[in-house]
């Protein structure tokens, strides 16, 4: 049995070409149906991500497979083949229990690291199950997968240092804060990067957030995505005076904050603590504000190094989670060799001999008697008798072997007789 992976992810593809191929989960079952329909496919399990879609099977005909998975990806997603297929990688057995390795402990994301594909793959193993299409190898795959990526975790630094300017920010407003829980944030202007930081504060339960714009209707429509409020720009000096963090990106040619501005309101906010992340280019608060005692100003130089340092640390602990994925994988491969047909029926023989053997001299230690020919036919008997006891399972496995059902006659024999190897 082979395990393969058929996929495409955000080093392959452009986002208009994942969007297209991303199947939301409402539309999963059906495709899974469509999945099991081909009678290569074992069994079967979908990674659909912003930044991924994956198909992991597990088949006795790879080649067939291979083929079929972009067809039924084109055809379910309705997007011409052509449009994807060379962008397409494919991945079997050994390189293919690495790259789920990796996956899972975040190695192959686009932030080395972070935290949400862990669940995004728990989730997407919960429903192949719901489905009914998976066995014992991706049974075993997946439990293997999920549990390698928390030893990542545990034993590595791989998580734990920000490496994108949202998450350098926040990083930096809890050495300022401590908790930020019931924080107030201001975003002055409406660019991207500023929003997701405002989202990711959000999401560490800094609330409320205001939104200020030129244009008040573009305040309103940022707010709403944030859940926050949206206030007028010529407002924003009462604003400042409540706001605990301020994020500031707008397309000013000047400064909107000068140091004489801050010092007057540090005074008003009785010298309570301010944080302020001016990420806009060219800057919106003049760098002279960061000699104000209780003022914390960061540019976007000054996250960006944070982000380089954070990054290359991440770099180092990736290093030892490679390490640990490979010993997994080493062990994954041998386990995934026990359940291949021959090597089964061998061992399940050795084990049978070996019992005969044991229980043969014992029984001869107390029949000193017997003459060398009385011997032989002793001997002859225990030797019949495994064979019999080998002739049904063999032949079973062996019928069995080429059809969906096949591994778990294979597993279940090795459970029974205990023929499992040591990882």
């Amino acid at each position: 049995m082979v395990i393969l992976t058929v996929g495409l992810n955000h080093t392959t593809a452009p986002v208009e070409i994942r969007e297209r191929l991303h199947i939301p989960e409402t539309a999963l079952p059906a495709f899974f149906e469509l999945l099991g329909k081909e009678a290569a496919v074992l069994e079967r399990m979908v990674l659909s991500t912003c930044n991924r879609v994956e198909v992991y099977a597990v088949t006795h005909d790879p080649a067939q497979v291979q083929a079929a998975i972009p067809e039924l990806l084109a055809a379910e997603t309705r997007t011409p083949l052509a449009l994807f297929k060379e962008r397409l990688y494919y991945h079997q057995q050994e390189a293919a229990v690495r790259h789920a390795f990796r996956v899972a402990a975040s190695l192959d994301s686009m932030v080395l690291g972070e935290s949400q594909i862990l669940n995004q793959v728990k989730a997407a193993y919960q429903m192949a199950q719901a489905q009914a299409a998976t066995g014992p190898v991706l049974n075993a795959l997946m439990t293997r997968a999920l549990g390698v990526a928390k030893k990542v975790r545990t034993e590595t630094g791989i998580g734990n240092s920000p490496v994108s300017i949202p998450s350098a920010a926040i990083g930096l407003a809890k050495t300022i804060f401590g908790e930020l829980q019931g924080r107030r944030v201001l975003v002055l202007g409406a660019g991207e990067m500023a929003e997701l930081a405002a989202r990711h504060l959000r999401s560490e339960g800094v609330q409320p957030v205001l939104v200020a714009h030129r244009n008040f209707d573009r305040a309103v429509e940022v707010a709403a995505r944030l859940e926050g409020r949206a206030v007028r720009f010529d407002h924003i000096r009462d604003e400042l005076r409540q706001a605990d963090i301020v994020i500031s990106s707008t397309a000013a040619p000047h400064y909107l904050l000068h140091q004489a501005d801050v010092e007057e309101l540090i005074r008003l906010r009785r010298n309570r603590p301010l944080f302020l992340i001016d990420i806009a280019v060219p800057r919106d608060i003049d760098p002279a504000v960061n000699a104000i005692d209780n003022v914390y100003l960061y540019d976007i130089d000054d996250l960006e190094g944070v982000v380089a340092a954070h990054r290359q640390a991440r770099q180092q602990e990736a290093a030892h989670a490679e390490l640990l994925i490979e010993r997994a994988v080493a062990s994954f491969q041998r386990w995934l060799q026990s359940l291949e047909v021959v090597p089964t029926i061998v061992t399940l023989r050795r084990r049978l001999e070996e019992i005969r053997e044991v229980e043969l001299e014992r029984a001869l230690g107390r029949l000193p008697d017997l003459s060398p020919a009385q011997q032989d036919v002793v001997r002859t008997l225990a030797q019949g008798i495994v064979n019999k006891i080998l002739h049904h399972p063999t032949t079973e496995l062996k019928r069995q072997s080429v059809n969906r059902d096949g591994l778990l006659y294979v597993s279940a024999l090795r459970r029974l007789f205990g023929l499992h190897d040591e990882d």
